[in-house]
């Protein structure tokens, strides 16, 4: 792997509560997205809820990905 030097900058976003309209926003990111990075994104979600001696049931997970 490529030693890369990346930087992090801080994105802050001030805005009135009422008006900051993030479930528009949020919609408008995750439909860019693919079906697998959604289904990636909700699989990483719900593993990072389960307690150490519990797993996920993956077979819905694979029939979304076979259908695909």
């Amino acid at each position: 792997m490529q030693n890369q030097d990346r930087n992090i900058k801080a994105v802050v976003r001030k805005v009135m509560l009422k008006e900051a309209n993030d479930d528009e926003t949020d919609l408008s990111y995750w439909l860019t997205k693919s079906v697998q990075e959604r289904a990636a994104a909700v699989t990483f979600l719900i593993s990072q809820s389960l307690k150490s001696d519990e797993q996920l049931d993956k077979s819905v997970v694979n029939k979304v990905s076979t259908l695909i």
